[in-house]
């Protein structure tokens, strides 16, 4: 679904991003971690096109990014930011239509089928009877579910969901990554997302890309990634990994910070 072969992105002539290599499965959910800094959302937003690369190559389903036009790329794929913005006055299902923008003219309106798209997208994600709701009403965790609803009306085969739990209390972050989960299950949706808590990580990808300075330090499952050596070395913290409850999706637990 993805290849990613030897990208470099750089800002202001520094390598932020280099020598990054990177293949997802159709229907994988892959979390990017590491430290701050290192490049996570760098790599997104070169994936998806929003930041230049200044060498390598991107491949979404056996097509080069760079020889596809903006609609094609926004038909087949989808990326939410870590902070959305909607304008006060917009409902959750006018926001959601605009996901059918890509599929559409630039003089053409919203038909019968869009509407069932966009109906269908509403009840994916539990948002039905929020749907006449004002954005600017709804609280973190809603409006994520409505974004998400939106990238689902777009209809994608690939999502790229920057720090989608960022500024999300501890109940809505996991809502929200159930939701993802829920849908990568039910829609065989392939999803790349970065995070920063590892537990999160470890208990809703199917394989975690571990990268620091802009290089990949390990890539795998979740049981092949965390061990508490890794995390030693690039997080620079004591911990405890505990696989008795999921052997594949391992317990982090932190101890303390090294000195």
């Amino acid at each position: 679904m993805l290849k990613i072969h030897s990208l470099r992105m750089e800002f202001r002539e520094r390598a932020v991003v280099q020598d990054f290599s990177l293949e997802v499965e159709e229907g994988e959910i892959v979390s990017i971690i590491g430290p701050n800094g290192s490049g996570k959302s760098t790599i997104l937003k070169g994936v998806s096109g929003m930041l230049p690369c200044v060498s390598g190559q991107v491949c979404i389903a056996d097509q080069h990014l760079a020889q596809m036009t903006a609609k094609h790329v926004s038909q087949v794929m989808c990326m939410l930011c870590q902070a959305n913005i909607s304008p006060a006055d917009m409902t959750v299902q006018e926001l959601v239509g605009y996901g059918r923008s890509p599929h559409k003219k630039w003089y053409e309106r919203l038909d019968h089928k869009d509407y069932e798209i966009i109906a269908w997208a509403l009840d994916k994600t539990g948002m039905t009877g929020y749907k006449d709701r004002l954005m600017a009403s709804l609280s973190g965790g809603e409006a994520q579910r409505a974004w998400l609803a939106m990238a689902l009306a777009q209809r994608p085969k690939l999502l790229l969901l920057d720090e989608p739990t960022t500024y999300l209390d501890i109940g809505h972050q996991l809502e929200v990554l159930g939701l993802v989960r829920q849908l990568n299950q039910e829609l065989g949706l392939t999803v790349v997302m970065v995070l920063h808590d590892l537990n999160h990580a470890s208990t809703y990808s199917d394989k975690v890309c571990v990268i620091q300075q802009g290089t990949i330090e390990r890539y795998g499952r979740p049981s092949e990634v965390f061990t508490e050596e890794l995390i030693r070395r690039v997080y620079g913290v004591e911990t405890e990994i505990d696989t008795r409850t999921d052997s594949e999706h391992p317990r982090i637990h932190v101890l303390h910070k090294m000195k």
